[in-house]
């Protein structure tokens, strides 16, 4: 598991910015979860292409934190250090969290932003330059295309290089980009200790 996190007494320190309703859902019912209307608001009209990601991200996120209930379809996303958490914005509220570090899957940023654009995740730098020559070689100039067009049908090797590549957001023992992030699959209202 990747290390770059604020942690003491076997919690990790979390933020994440959520509607307001979500405080009132803790205040009713002591955990919150998150749910698929509330992503498609919040992504309009990308929010199929995130609801995929996320079904690859659940699939494989619950291999190192098992769900605790197979209703919780999605992921809760969470900011590592204060620095690199989402502001609240209009209608929104940030919760700070002291969280047991068994609950909590961490992931390099970076990587993430790769698997976001479909993207080959590469071990290093050199791994990343031989894997674009091979794009290269093949004229392949939109990597995603692989992933999102019929293009994958022709290169399924290529296509499912890329796939098994993304496993690598949760592998510490590779470089980080020096920023991680944090997902959960509930929020329980005793983890909260700041409300901004």
């Amino acid at each position: 598991m990747l290390t770059n996190y604020s942690s003491s007494n076997n919690k990790v320190k979390l933020w994440t910015r959520q509607h307001k309703q979500v405080l009132k859902e803790l205040e009713e019912n002591g955990i919150y979860h998150a749910k698929k209307e509330y992503i498609t608001e919040k992504m309009d009209d990308i929010s199929e292409y995130y609801l995929k990601l996320y079904d690859w991200y659940v699939k494989e996120a619950e291999k190192i934190v098992p769900r605790p209930d197979e209703i919780i379809k999605y992921p809760i996303w969470l900011s590592t250090s204060s620095e690199t958490m989402l502001q609240p914005t209009e209608d929104t509220i940030v919760l700070e969290l002291e969280v047991p570090r068994e609950y909590v899957v961490i992931t390099d940023f970076e990587r993430w932003g790769y698997v976001v654009n479909y993207w080959y995740v590469p071990l290093d730098k050199e791994d990343e330059k031989k894997h674009n020559e091979e794009l290269k070689r093949y004229g392949i100039r939109d990597e995603s295309a692989l992933y999102m067009s019929h293009k994958g049908n022709f290169y399924p090797l290529l296509r499912n290089k890329i796939i098994k590549s993304w496993n690598r957001i949760f592998d510490s023992n590779l470089p980080t980009s020096g920023i991680t992030q944090a997902t959960l699959w509930e929020i329980k209202k005793e983890w909260i200790v700041n409300i901004l």
